[in-house]
């Protein structure tokens, strides 16, 4: 009996993390680029999202967008794993693997009228990401600040 509830926790848990595809990030656009939204499952942060619990702070602008984009792509460059897909003008977009070999986007937007970066961090597979894609973005924050201040 014990063992039956067991095994079905564990596979509801496996599930729950790895089971459900996401939506896949967004893809650039000749017409426009923007970051699309975050699914409804709890594996996505984005500094535009509606539901606070996927929202974050967007990254403040701290030069040019060209030069605040390239500070964030040589902080990205700092984390294990870690490849730059696109870096364009005013778009960056970023793939972080997990030691399991799971994929997680990671793009940034100048968002001039606003005078910020805005950002969005999603894993493609599982339902549920135990928070990583908002502490991965806050380490970035932490990353890219430092490297302003050293300026």
């Amino acid at each position: 009996m014990f063992k039956k509830q067991g095994v079905l926790f564990l596979m509801g848990l496996l599930f729950l993390i790895f089971g459900v595809q996401s939506a896949p990030a967004s893809s650039l656009d000749e017409t426009a680029v923007r970051l699309g939204p975050c699914p409804t499952s709890p594996n996505c942060v984005s500094s535009l999202a509606d539901d606070p619990g996927q929202r974050i702070d967007p990254f403040p602008l701290s030069g040019p967008p060209a030069e605040t984009l390239a500070g964030l792509a040589r902080a990205i460059g700092t984390f294990p794993r870690t490849a730059i897909v696109f870096h364009g003008e005013g778009y960056l977009k970023a793939e972080f693997r997990t030691r399991l070999g799971f994929v997680d986007d990671l793009e940034c937007l100048v968002d001039e009228d606003r005078g910020v970066v805005q950002v969005r961090s999603a894993s493609r597979t599982g339902y549920w990401d135990l928070g990583v894609n908002r502490k991965r973005v806050e380490a970035l924050r932490k990353a890219y600040s430092e490297m302003v201040e050293k300026k």
